[in-house]
């Protein structure tokens, strides 16, 4: 008789530092070079023409699936993402050639997060060998040559510690609300309308959607609605004046107001989260220049 355990242990990780998370140097200084990581342009406008949006968002999707399929580290997915979005921003490229560039963006992302990173001949199984090993390392220093080797950039999932530090919430809810903050980012990097935005914009958003969806469950926090904006926003200096006039906060938040009956996150299709993190963003423009 064959037994079956299903039991899986648990994930070892190093306690926090408290030199890094309780310091506000090192936010600050996050926020003040997370801008040099993002794409120069909006790319399909002005740098390719070959490769369409939704192009860029079957490539993502496909990505997030490798990435949870292989159980990367959260921060891996928006990691690849950031390089593919720079890689693209400054070099055309074949519609034919997008799926080996977000492979080699895995590639080099799982290098530079997981301890066991993603092998190349890996990777190649998963385009159903449309890619060689070989192909997929030659792009690799293609893509570093283009990135100018710049590969720690700054990502969202660099604020959530220190976003949920400031919150005033149960220290049992943590956990909860930083897994549904890190979906949030995931499905904010598959869409190209977040790509132009700061990471600690995209953390902040998705902390506060996360608090919000949670909170038609279980009271994860002590603040709602614009306190809990404005708290947010003040946390991460948000200032994005100049920027707000090019968000659609008007459909954003229809798009909430049309979905606020749904149930909490684990019943929500992506384009629903996605309705609820770009509210949040939204919010976060109209609090900033509110703040200022």
């Amino acid at each position: 008789m064959e037994l079956l355990c299903c039991e899986v242990d648990p994930v070892r990780r190093a306690v926090p530092d408290a030199n890094l998370l309780y310091d506000d140097r090192v936010l600050q200084n996050l926020l003040t070079i997370e801008e040099r990581y993002l794409p120069q342009c909006s790319y399909f406008k002005c740098v390719q023409k070959d490769i369409q949006p939704y192009m860029r968002r079957m490539v993502a999707t496909w990505m997030l699936e490798v990435c949870e399929e292989q159980k990367c580290e959260e921060e891996v997915f928006p990691l690849a993402m950031n390089y593919l979005d720079r890689f693209l921003a400054g070099v055309p490229t074949p519609k034919t050639h997008l799926q080996l560039l977000g492979a080699v963006c895995m590639f080099l992302a799982s290098k530079l997060k997981e301890t066991i990173p993603l092998t190349a001949e890996k990777l190649c199984i998963y385009t159903d060998n449309s890619i060689k090993p070989q192909e997929l390392l030659e792009w690799e220093l293609v893509v570093l040559g283009k990135l100018k080797w710049n590969l720690a950039a700054v990502t969202p999932h660099d604020f959530i510690e220190h976003i949920l530090r400031k919150l005033p919430q149960p220290n049992d809810k943590l956990p909860l609300i930083r897994k549904h903050a890190q979906t949030f980012i995931a499905l904010c990097a598959t869409d190209f309308k977040f790509a132009m935005y700061p990471p600690s914009m995209i953390a902040t958003g998705s902390v506060g959607a996360a608090i919000c969806g949670l909170q038609q469950d279980e009271d994860v926090s002590s603040l709602t609605g614009d306190a809990l904006v404005d708290l947010l926003a003040k946390i991460t200096n948000t200032d994005v004046m100049d920027r707000a006039h090019s968000w659609g906060a008007t459909e954003a938040l229809g798009l909430c107001f049309a979905f606020q009956d749904c149930n909490p996150l684990s019943h929500f299709i992506p384009e629903k989260l996605l309705a609820l993190s770009r509210y949040y963003v939204a919010s976060l423009f109209k609090s900033a220049v509110r703040l200022s």
